[in-house]
């Protein structure tokens, strides 16, 4: 992780914190031919740099712990997006916060789909918000079938969910990079520099 910035390597290659060995493997020889730099096309090279790196860290069980365990902290971390005004009290932060515990599960299911779900405690600590002050905003996703919950009473993303989400967030920078912050570390001054436009209801 070059200048110690956090990078989800996971979520990089679209596998599973709890891959085997031979996805991991599988999955790198598809993206490496994919971003390699003598690729016309898909070729990318700060990003074929970053997938060797992952690769190295992740196919070696001694480095894989070490990494798994930053990962699992990180992951526990509230996102400091979520203490910006436009995530308060009313009705903007109200919309607002629906937008960002869809963000949070799509980014899930995409990055686990074996463990797609979320508890009310995961999302209570990621957003730092009380579950009171989660409830109506829970109440109103359920309600427009946009997330569900499964036999251990987690919260999924439905595919309305998805829809939903990829329909509102090209409009809504910040919340793109909300996805983007799941992912690696993002400080607060990235995220005030994002423009914000909220998304329409």
């Amino acid at each position: 992780m070059p200048g110690g910035e956090f990078i989800d390597y996971y979520e990089l290659m679209q596998i599973s914190p709890n891959a085997e060995l031979e996805t991991v493997q599988r999955v790198y020889r598809m993206l490496a031919a994919r971003y390699h730099p003598d690729n016309p096309q898909t070729g990318d090279v700060e990003k074929f740099i970053t997938l060797k790196e992952a690769f190295k860290i992740l196919t070696d069980p001694v480095t894989r712990q070490q990494y798994d365990a930053i990962y699992a902290s990180r992951h526990a971390e509230p996102l400091p997006i979520f203490e910006m005004k436009e995530f308060a009290a009313g009705i903007e932060g109200e919309t607002n916060r629906r937008m960002g515990i869809l963000c949070l599960l799509y980014r899930t299911r995409r990055a686990n789909p074996e463990s797609p779900g979320m508890s009310i405690l995961q999302l209570e600590s990621i957003m730092s918000f009380p579950r009171e002050h989660l409830m109506f905003t829970i109440w109103y996703l359920k309600d427009k079938q946009y997330v569900r919950q499964d036999d251990r009473s987690d919260f999924l993303i439905t595919a309305e969910g998805v829809d939903y989400v990829e329909a509102n967030l090209p409009a809504n920078r910040i919340l793109h990079r909300l996805l983007e912050a799941a992912g690696r570390s993002m400080s607060r001054s990235d995220i005030e520099s994002a423009e914000f436009a909220s998304p329409e209801t």
